[in-house]
């Protein structure tokens, strides 16, 4: 049996990732519908804001999803934890900071716990302090990410063999393929952002959709090394602005401001590339169709399955061509 499926009471071992700011409840719950575990994103949005998306999630799917709180970032982080509480969220998904302090009122409360982690050391102080999940997130995703730029296939094998509790790999993850690499790696899943930018359901605006569908393998780019703060987006004007702010020896601040969710909204949802930027992961070059949620996942599995059988064939293969030899 699947850990995290079982964990989660999920149909397959997918997880969609925190996408901030641009949340929403109709992709949220197409994917939890459709088997995967929908998550809303706090970001930077207010209590009422957060509430009000955890509300109508519920109202359109009776199946599990989490709330992904980002610690350090979310300003009223007490509060968007007290919604996950008052409204029994299954799963919570900590990020960006220290979940321990919280963990053990999860636990009282029924809720499962993911935590994203970018190194070795983060993951094991995650497993002590109780969290159920760890998503081992590599610098290939979207937005904000570690400093340390480590790779998924370099990070996840790694924490693997750290930790006890299942892992989750994140990071340039979008088809079968990846889903039956995670699994080579030692993960027992996936979380995925970008990939689920490219489906029906997704709420945004159609220009991004053409964009990740339409990119190659170097169209996104990272910001923000400069100031210490590294985000991957997609190559677009306002793209070529932050990196020239950059050159001209930017603060963290200013950085801050021109990558505020005001911006990224502006991108997102207007399809503002003068003005406004968009995360995108680098399995944006793999992307090049727009499936329902509910195509999407079962392709996935079915890919990973087929593949799988593949391999199989090969390892017995060359299994029967050593004892020949």
């Amino acid at each position: 049996m699947n850990h995290v499926c079982s964990l989660l009471n999920i149909q397959y071992p997918i997880i969609q990732g925190g996408m901030g700011n641009i949340s929403n409840s109709q992709l949220t719950s197409a994917i939890s519908e459709a088997g995967g575990l929908g998550t809303i994103g706090a970001g930077t949005m207010s209590p009422d804001e957060v509430e009000h998306l955890i509300i109508e999630t519920k109202k359109k799917t009776n199946k599990p999803f989490a709330v992904n709180i980002p610690i350090s970032v979310t300003p009223n982080f007490k509060e968007i934890f007290s919604l996950v509480l008052k409204h029994q969220v299954p799963v919570v998904s900590f990020s960006a900071g220290n979940p321990a302090p919280y963990i053990p009122t999860c636990h009282e409360e029924g809720i499962k716990v993911i935590t994203v982690t970018a190194s070795v050391k983060h993951a094991k102080k995650a497993e002590e302090a109780g969290a159920d999940i760890i998503v081992a997130e590599g610098y290939e995703a979207a937005g904000i990410n570690s400093n340390l730029e480590l790779t998924t296939m370099t990070l996840v094998p790694q924490i693997v063999k750290a930790v006890r509790v299942p892992v989750v790999a994140a990071g340039g993850i979008g088809d079968g393929y990846g889903l039956l690499a995670a699994f080579a790696l030692g993960a027992q899943g996936v979380q995925m952002g970008t990939r689920f930018i490219a489906t029906i359901e997704a709420p945004f605006h159609e220009k991004y959709k053409k964009l990740i569908i339409d990119a190659n393998e170097h169209e996104t780019v990272i910001v923000g090394r400069s100031v210490g703060r590294v985000r991957r987006i997609m190559k677009t004007p306002y793209a070529e602005k932050l990196l020239e702010f950059e050159k001209s020896g930017i603060s963290l601040e200013q950085f801050n401001e021109h990558t505020s969710e005001d911006h990224h909204r502006l991108g997102a949802l207007s399809g503002n590339f003068e003005e406004g930027f968009v995360n995108a992961g680098q399995i944006s070059g793999l992307i090049n169709d727009l499936p329902s949620v509910k195509q999407l996942l079962e392709t996935i599995m079915q890919e990973a399955k087929e593949k799988a059988t593949n391999l199989y064939h090969v390892f017995h293969s060359l299994q029967g061509n050593d004892q020949l030899s």
